[in-house]
């Protein structure tokens, strides 16, 4: 038969591509043929031999032996996966692995699962050993160095697996074989323990590995446990699924969950490590009033009554727009719409707002102007089908760690990469070309690249001509740009941009991504406006890999904004100053609907500041860490009447609140979180919420039941069945058919998702070209000459923005301080060696900082991130902002340093 071949001589449908062990597992199972070197997320390799099978053309035939993990099957085959012949070769081929094996580890340890060569030796027998010890015998000792990983190559097979997952998942190259034949083993870094090697401690290497020569600090791949449970990863906008390890209701440990379209069984170090916070003796664990000017511990219904007699006497007294809310990217979408209907529905004021505002406010903005949609228009897994890759303003490998690795594993595989960014990131290392502009110049910058599209003659016509407006004021606007001036301004020689616009420009698709290095400025929802019509100009849209996607910085950006979590846009983006919105609110909600927009979080603490904002309940977000111009922010909020702080810890915000609800955390919670690229999925309850604690979409319904409106229990499916019938987008979205990979919005009524947008129109119908030019920001305009040196801010790969998390993880151990990174150049006009202290000062502040040499930034730029109080770097931003959306500009700040007394 034409798509046939035969499992022990009975027949069984081909599907084309597919290899013998993939046909043989998806007919009869995983057992059948064991692997060794195979990994399902990993290249096929076929090395061990041990998935070998007898493939023949006839039942009675002559047969050959051929490995299964990379053989695709053909037509006519017959297979005998478990012969005879086969039992003796793989029992052969154990032997052979354990004549240089430790004889005490060929069984699982007392309390411990089986290895997956465990396995293999119970399933096949284990064999005698004919053959004298390997030239690996004896190993050296165990590498104990690394807070997390553990090295014992005593018990190293030689599969290669670590060194495959640290090439293709992590693009690491950290681990290597050094020597040949029975010499070869392998080795960490240039010889070295993992902690002095360059490790980044992903983990892909340890959880591929089907022995413990490499293990974690848990345990977790031999870890016993009673439930495994599915979730998804609480730090960045990647959106990893996970598989947690849970017995008797605590974490065991955490590993990719191999099948994730997202993350494909990998993590970077805080998704698979930095778990231990949810357990942290720092949990809050009662809720607090203050008293006489403590916070002292109190009920829950003495909190919650008390807040909603508070709320409500300033509802009273003042009017509903004196009280305001700040959700969390860091809650679930349910909680999020929760929130934001408290405040409308419930208060009747559209002063909602969320940490959006201080991250991609401008991408949304952006590209809402440009294409009529705010969100990401292609899919991660797009990069397998690009031809170039833009980087604009981002550090992926350190921000969207799973990513970045995804990225710099296609520009190893020859992708051209162009990185637009002032600092020298990881990837700007492996780009084809990277523009270094002046930090805040990133508009004269991309208006000089789109005019060397056009002066190049590579626009797109057709598509400019079918599915655009406002080009011939753009193109003139391009024309007429002052190449020298603009050039000057932003200090990246006209012929790199000319070489990166024509790279991009060429390529059958171009895939963009861009980040906080591109929002967070005086004209960042220009800039992202500029992106989009680059992609434009070029028919960089609606087709596979290709696009504008912006990288969420916390891992629930997108399904924030979605929900509503801002003060002009109800849920699903309707304007709440439209008509038709307004009717379409009211309608579903069945009361009056506020039609004013309401404060952002900038103009809350200007309102409070007046006395006009009275209340203000923050959930999730630690203004004093994570808002620039730290003590007008304290100022604020220490001249409100009323403040309501719901967290895991009790945070220096927290320390300033009248009431502090104890939250659960995203491992005790059920709802489900948007990623970067739209993908709605699925959060679990992977323990029950520690004692005292509650979720906060749970704290949010009893404080709406305390004010008369009444919401129904709180469960996670009936609130996405209410936020797809109010939403459009979310019409089709259903949580029982999310799955295990979740659904990309928008996603039709019959349960069609929509991995890749605009293929045929634009949410606006046409996309629109708009014209802008380069202005300075205030910041050096009033402050430069005093001033010599612009700061920029960015994260770090083992912390989390604030770092309330991860500071209360083994990660602390990797990472334990904000260092300021300052060129040699400056660092040798100013007298500093490596490692001093400096007194960094800026117009608002000043702190002590130790230095560090590099060339990650350019002579009169300065580098530190923002994870410790100790360096308390926010007292030195300042307030200016977008001149739309008012993200902060966290990314240019005129400061000037010199060595501490």
């Amino acid at each position: 038969m034409e798509n046939t071949a035969y499992i022990d001589n009975e027949p069984c449908a081909i599907i084309p591509g597919e290899t013998i062990l993939e046909f043989v597992r998806r007919h009869r199972g995983g057992d059948l043929i064991p692997t060794l070197c195979q990994a399902d997320n990993l290249e096929h390799y076929g090395s061990c031999r041990l998935c070998s099978v007898e493939v023949a053309q006839a039942p009675d035939g002559p047969s050959r032996v051929l490995a299964a993990c990379h053989t695709p099957v053909a037509p006519g085959q017959y297979l005998y996966p478990a012969s005879e012949r086969i039992r003796r070769l793989r029992r052969n081929i154990l032997e052979l692995l354990l004549s240089d094996y430790p004889a005490d580890r060929l069984q699982p340890a007392p309390g411990q699962l089986p290895t997956e060569f465990q396995r293999a030796l119970a399933a096949l027998g284990i064999p005698a050993v004919r053959y004298p010890p390997g030239a690996r015998h004896p190993a050296p000792a165990p590498d104990l160095s690394h807070p997390y990983l553990r090295a014992d190559m005593a018990e190293c097979i030689g599969c290669y697996r670590c060194v495959r997952a640290c090439d293709e998942l992590q693009a690491g190259q950290v681990l290597a074989v050094a020597g040949r034949g029975l010499a070869a083993r392998i080795i960490i870094g240039a010889d070295q323990s993992f902690a002095y090697s360059p490790c980044v401690a992903c983990g892909a290497c340890v959880q591929t590995c089907p022995t413990n020569a490499l293990a974690d600090r848990y345990g977790t791949k031999t870890a016993t446990h009673d439930r495994l449970v599915r979730t998804l990863c609480t730090y960045c906008g990647v959106g990893c699924n996970l598989e947690v390890k849970v017995r008797d209701g605590q974490i065991q440990g955490i590993q990719g969950a191999a099948d994730a379209a997202v993350n494909r069984g990998h993590t970077c170090v805080k998704g698979r490590f930095a778990f231990e916070f949810h357990r942290h003796p720092d949990r809050l664990t009662t809720p607090l009033i203050r008293k006489a000017g403590q916070l002292q511990p109190a009920t829950w219904d003495e909190a919650l009554d008390y807040t909603a007699r508070r709320f409500q006497e300033i509802k009273d007294r003042h009017g509903p727009d004196a009280l305001a809310g700040i959700s969390s990217a860091r809650s679930t979408n349910e909680e999020n719409y929760l929130m934001q209907k408290f405040f409308r529905v419930v208060i009747g004021t559209n002063n909602i707002d969320g940490c959006a505002r201080v991250c991609h406010a401008p991408t949304a903005l952006g590209m809402q102007w440009t294409l009529g949609t705010g969100a990401a228009t292609n899919s991660v897994a797009d990069l397998d089908q690009t031809a170039c890759i833009l980087l604009i303003g981002a550090n992926p490998t350190a921000a969207h760690p799973v990513t970045g690795a995804r990225i710099k594993a296609r520009v190893q595989r020859g992708v051209p990469l162009i990185v637009i960014d002032p600092l020298r990131t990881e990837l700007a290392r492996h780009a084809q070309y990277h523009l270094r502009p002046r930090p805040g110049t990133n508009l004269a910058v991309l208006n000089l690249f789109a005019r060397a599209i056009l002066d190049a003659g590579l626009i797109d016509q057709d598509f400019i001509a079918r599915r655009t407006e406002g080009w011939e004021a753009f193109a003139a606007h391009l024309q007429g740009l002052d190449i020298a001036a603009q050039t000057d301004v932003c200090g990246v020689a006209w012929d790199l941009i000319q070489a990166a616009a024509r790279a991009y420009a060429t390529a059958p698709a171009a895939m963009e991504f861009h980040g906080l290095g591109v929002t967070e400025h005086w004209q960042g929802t220009k800039a992202v406006s500029l992106i989009a019509a680059i992609a434009l100009m070029t028919g960089n849209l609606g087709k596979p890999g290709a696009g504008v996607n912006p990288l969420r910085g916390q891992n629930n950006v997108q399904g924030a904004a979605d929900m509503g979590v801002q003060p002009h846009q109800g849920p699903g983006y309707l304007a709440v100053d439209d008509p038709q919105a307004q009717a379409r609110y009211q309608d579903f909600h069945g009361v009056a609907y506020p039609n004013k927009p309401g404060y952002k979080i900038p103009e809350m603490f200007a309102a409070s500041t007046r006395g006009d904002l009275k209340a203000l309940w923050i959930m999730g977000e630690d203004l004093l860490r994570t808002d620039p111009n730290t003590c007008q922010v304290r100022h604020a909020l220490s001249g409100l009447e009323f403040l309501v702080v719901q967290e895991l810890f009790l945070t220096d915000t927290a320390q300033l609140a009248d009431v502090v609800f104890p939250a659960s955390s995203c491992f005790e919670k059920e709802g489900t979180f948007t990623n970067a690229e739209r993908r709605v999925q699925r959060v679990r309850p992977v323990i029950p919420p520690l004692a005292g604690t509650r979720p906060d979409g749970q704290i949010v319904i009893e404080l709406m039941r305390r004010l008369g409106y009444p919401q129904a229990t709180h469960s996670a499916p009936d609130l996405l069945r209410e936020i797809a019938s109010l939403i459009p987008f979310f019409q089709g979205v259903r949580w029982e058919e999310l799955g295990d990979q979740g659904k990309q919005w928008p996603v039709a009524a019959d349960g069609t998702a929509t991995p890749i947008l605009h293929r045929e129109a634009f949410k606006r119908g046409l996309g629109r070209f708009q014209v802008w030019d380069f202005e300075e920001t205030a910041e050096l305009a009033a402050h430069g000459a005093d001033y010599p040196f612009i700061l920029t801010t960015g994260r770090l790969l083992e912390h989390y923005n604030s770092g309330t998390m991860t500071r209360r993880t083994p990660n602390a151990e990797l990472v334990g301080e904000d260092l300021l990174y300052v060129h040699p150049d400056d660092a040798q006009a100013k007298h500093l060696a490596n490692g001093d202290t400096v007194r960094l000062r800026s117009p608002r502040a000043e702190t002590l900082m130790r230095v560090a040499l590099s060339d990650i930034v350019k002579p009169g730029v300065l580098y530190t991130t923002f994870h410790f109080p100790e360096a308390s770097i926010n007292h030195l931003t300042s307030d200016v902002g977008d001149e739309f959306t008012l993200t902060p500009e966290f990314k240019v700040v005129a400061v000037d340093f010199e060595r501490a007394a």
